[in-house]
């Protein structure tokens, strides 16, 4: 029997909003975007730009044709955040009806048909880039040299909207493998990863950004410091992000010993393709993660294995956006087995002794 009066609730009060988190969350891509868009100047900016006007667009449309209001959902930045995620895992010279496309199919497919904010099943800009990249292989996998903004190499203004609205026909640049992909192909035809990194890989370029990929592949430490501002700021938790990065390094590192001419090393893996901006931007969704950190830890642990699995032995060089996926779909089993306990109860359901 409780002998002493209640004076409040048990209630606990945030004062950030749903628009505050997702705010929060830009904040934290500014400057790995900026950097991005710097190495590979106008034609990544049309993207970007085009694909974030478009999913605001299809935001509105779904809305006004299902007669909600628009303007409360448009400000949460629901939809910016959305296209922003999958702007950035473009490949930053992709033609504009690319991030069109991959906009609709975000917000259309992956998040209105569910109910809308927070009723979806999958991360919705992960859904669109691997619909994406089954659909047009070609368009999702031709990368363009690193060429930084207002250098010799980069296009000027116009050359920049002839190769966002024209294609890259005509245009006298030069594109090629990420290091992931190209590490796939020479494994493929049994030459030994000691000869083939030599050629592609430099580890300092790869963790500050200066290699080809998307906006998401370009800086691991840009990356990591806005996961940091996330985690100083308590928007997201250090279960996932960690388990995700211990899990590829632990697993890289036992593969890589048995036979370094075979296996990257978690170098290699931690500072190439989407694994940081996926570890602390997109596998801490809070909608498609699961609610305990038992759960967080186990999905990111899964999402870890995954991301090597299928780099390793898979028909992709990159891993990130099928392993979430995959992840997304069991993440209502874990939630089931793995149940945060109830206020009051014990993890078995018994009522606290006091």
């Amino acid at each position: 029997m409780l002998n002493v009066k209640p004076t409040t609730g048990p209630h606990t009060t945030e004062n950030l909003s749903i628009g505050g988190i997702m705010r929060q969350v830009i904040y934290a891509l500014i400057p790995a975007t900026l950097f991005g868009l710097y190495l590979f100047g106008w034609p990544a900016i049309n993207l970007f730009l085009i694909t974030i006007f478009s999913a605001l667009f299809f935001e509105y449309f779904c809305l006004k044709l299902a007669d909600k209001p628009a303007l409360p959902a448009l400000k949460d930045s629901s939809a910016l955040l959305t296209a922003w995620l999958l702007a950035m895992s473009l490949p930053p010279w992709a033609p504009w009806w690319v991030g069109v496309i991959g906009a609709g199919l975000a917000i259309i497919l992956g998040k209105q048909v569910y109910g809308g904010l927070g009723q979806n099943l999958f991360n919705p800009a992960m859904l669109a880039r691997v619909a994406l990249l089954i659909s047009f292989p070609l368009e999702l996998t031709t990368w363009a040299n690193v060429a930084p903004w207002l250098s010799e190499s980069a296009p000027d203004f116009k050359t920049g909207l002839h190769i966002t609205f024209m294609g890259l026909d005509n245009i006298d640049s030069s594109t090629g493998a990420t290091v992931l992909g190209y590490v796939k192909t020479e494994l493929s035809q049994k030459h030994p990863l000691s000869a083939s990194l030599a050629d592609i890989y430099n580890s300092n370029n790869a963790w500050l950004g200066f290699m080809r990929g998307s906006l998401s592949e370009t800086s691991a430490i840009l990356l990591i410091l806005g996961g940091g501002w996330l985690l100083f700021k308590k928007i997201i938790t250090w279960h996932i992000p960690l388990s995700i990065i211990i899990s590829v390094a632990l697993i890289s590192a036992v593969f890589h010993a048995l036979n370094p001419e075979i296996y990257l090393s978690p170098s290699v893996h931690l500072s190439s393709g989407a694994l940081m901006c996926a570890a602390f931007f997109i596998a801490t969704d809070y909608v498609t993660s699961p609610n305990t950190p038992l759960g967080q830890l186990i999905f990111g642990s899964a999402c870890g294995l995954l991301i090597f699995t299928i780099r390793t032995w898979g028909g992709y060089p990159e891993g990130a956006a099928f392993a979430i996926l995959l992840m997304n779909a069991l993440t209502p089993l874990i939630d089931h087995y793995v149940k945060p306990r109830i206020y009051g109860r014990d993890r078995q359901g018994r009522p606290l002794e006091l």
